[in-house]
């Protein structure tokens, strides 16, 4: 009985830490396909996965930043999705290539017309941005999640410096600088070619987000077989006494 219950507790402790794990690494991110240079152009992905176990994602909505707001934003086509692009006026015109641009792009909106994102399951939503901004190391997007139960995620709260990651976290994209000779060193820069819709390589290299997700498992069997070990020993410890 002892034995049993030592078990039985191993086992709620490794579920728990699991259990209490597993979320953070279903966040909505936004990630370059290659360099995001400052004053450049970038093809972007945004990862959503399905966090849901009977629920499909059906709709996602991305709105730019409006701090730094993009003049040239292209989504790629997708299969089994219909996409809407929303423009809104600019308080303060651009100016692109020698002309001025009162309005950009604001949202993005992708509607599943089959199945969408089915659970176990995560899609990503391409754009091409640009110019990225010079003044600004990193943009923030906020992203809303639709399940197909009427079920809607926000994901829009800001993580703020020396503070633990929020439940509900906005994507961010990190820029990088640009190279000493000028260049931005973007894949976007060859906007034409992400209007057509060619089949894309998703197996790229592992970014950031995703060593931190390895990082974080292998940290958790550590600690499922940290639990198992001690209560294995101390089942050992108490044959041993009655013994």
């Amino acid at each position: 009985m002892n034995a049993s219950r030592i078990a039985a507790a191993g086992a709620v402790a490794a579920s728990a830490v699991l259990a209490l794990s597993v979320p953070a690494f279903a966040h909505v991110s936004v990630q370059p396909e290659g360099p995001a240079a400052k004053g450049g152009y970038a093809v972007v992905d945004f990862k959503v996965p399905n966090e849901r176990d009977d629920s499909a994602t059906t709709k996602v909505e991305v709105n730019l930043p409006t701090d730094h707001p993009l003049a040239s934003v292209m989504p790629q086509p997708l299969d089994g999705w219909s996409v809407e692009v929303t423009k809104s006026k600019l308080a303060k015109p651009l100016t692109m290539h020698g002309e001025k641009i009162s309005e950009a792009v604001s949202k993005v909106t992708w509607t599943a017309t089959g199945k969408g994102i089915e659970p176990g399951f995560f899609q990503k939503f391409p754009l091409s941005v640009g110019q990225l901004p010079e003044d600004a190391d990193e943009l923030v997007f906020k992203a809303i999640q639709t399940y197909d139960n009427k079920e809607v995620v926000r994901w829009i709260e800001p993580q703020k410096e020396g503070t633990e990651e929020p439940e509900n976290p906005a994507p961010v994209l990190a820029l990088s600088a640009t190279s000493a000779d000028g260049h931005h060193g973007s894949a976007a820069e060859d906007a034409s070619d992400t209007s057509t819709p060619a089949a894309k390589d998703t197996t790229s290299a592992a970014s950031p987000s995703d060593t931190d997700t390895t990082a974080r498992v292998l940290g958790i069997v550590g600690i499922v077989v940290g639990a198992a070990g001690v209560a294995y020993g101390v089942l050992a410890g108490r044959r041993r006494v009655d013994a």
